[in-house]
């Protein structure tokens, strides 16, 4: 599954990173890095870019990055 895909408020585990250069060092920058938990707050109003929270920090994905990273469904507490 991919970033893209999980729900509002539902827990993720970053698996993969498929993007590549100046992109990815990005994303690794905002501490979307494979084993680092994301949560999916929120979407604009018309529904691009969404609002994830990863490492204490808000950070906004637009779909097209969000459908380069991999992630698995945490397990709730």
């Amino acid at each position: 599954m991919t970033l893209d895909e999980v729900p509002r408020a539902a827990r993720a585990v970053v698996t993969r990173i498929d993007a590549r250069g100046p992109e990815r060092r990005r994303l690794m920058d905002l501490g979307v890095l494979p084993g680092a938990e994301v949560v999916a707050e929120g979407t604009s109003p018309l529904g691009d870019p969404t609002a994830y929270l990863v490492r204490g920090t808000v950070i906004a994905l637009r779909r097209v990055q969000a459908r380069r990273i991999h992630v698995e469904r945490a397990v709730e507490p």
